[in-house]
């Protein structure tokens, strides 16, 4: 058995998937960046990523699949769901090996595991859409701080980009220690320490802009004047609004000054 190390990102493993072709491995698991303990006395080997190798792969997979299928293999790799990778390397296999479209093979473990991590990396990044909340900072950037289950973040950059053309803004995931930062131009991908307790008086203080307490303020009223006791139904509205997305959000936090 062999253990390939790549260095996590997408265009890293697909590098991997084109060098086990070519140097015709046999028995493989993947590992990111570190070697598994488990896996101590198996071959090693080591992946340097590469675009041009990685380009080769996407073009044969989007030449076998459709539109939706070839999306939905980046979608599956950023669910973080354990051993993806491993999963779409075997959905992968079959891919290759099969004269016909295979993507609508639910009786495959493989495809249907790709298409379970996809739908799941869909539904959180939908989510994402409409749970960011930004905070303004005293230098006129607006921040929103996530912790998404999925690596959403470059499937949502689009949408904000669109959305929020005109202002400087930065999501940062917590989980993953990373964010996308828009300029007003452009939007790239930024690696920084950032200071996740955002909901303490203390950090607010230090960056948030003299007005941002009284508009933060303001929605939590407005939300709960919206929110009508009599109407409402507790389960349904975590089912829509689970409860670990609550720590981020403005209108379920207690005003700043409690």
């Amino acid at each position: 058995m062999t253990q390939v190390v790549y260095d996590g990102t997408y265009e890293g493993w697909l590098t991997a998937v084109f060098e086990i072709y070519e140097l015709k491995f046999d028995d493989v698991v993947f590992a990111k960046s570190e070697v598994s303990n488990a896996l101590f006395f198996s071959d090693r080997y080591i992946v340097i990523t590469d675009l041009q190798k990685a380009k080769r792969v996407l073009k044969g997979l989007k030449d076998k699949l459709s539109r939706e299928g070839f999306a939905n293999i980046y979608k599956a790799f950023l669910s973080d769901i354990d051993k993806i990778d491993e999963t779409l390397f075997q959905y992968v296999k079959y891919i290759f090996s099969s004269a016909v479209n295979i993507e609508d093979d639910l009786s495959n473990s493989a495809v249907l595991g790709v298409r379970k991590a996809a739908y799941v990396t869909g539904r959180e990044s939908h989510r994402m859409k409409a749970f960011v909340r930004f905070k303004l900072t005293k230098d006129n950037l607006y921040y929103a701080v996530v912790e998404p289950d999925c690596d959403v973040l470059p499937l949502i950059e689009k949408h904000f980009k669109i959305r929020y053309a005109d202002q400087r803004w930065l999501i940062y995931d917590t989980k993953r220690k990373y964010g996308i930062y828009y300029d007003l131009e452009n939007t790239t991908s930024v690696q920084l320490e950032f200071n996740a307790n955002s909901n303490s008086s203390q950090f607010l203080a230090e960056i948030s802009d003299d007005n941002e307490e009284f508009f933060q303020n303001l929605w939590r009223q407005f939300f709960k004047s919206v929110n009508i006791e009599s109407r409402k139904n507790t389960k349904l509205h975590i089912q829509h609004m689970p409860k670990r997305y609550w720590k981020h959000l403005v209108e379920k936090i207690p005003d700043i000054k409690k």
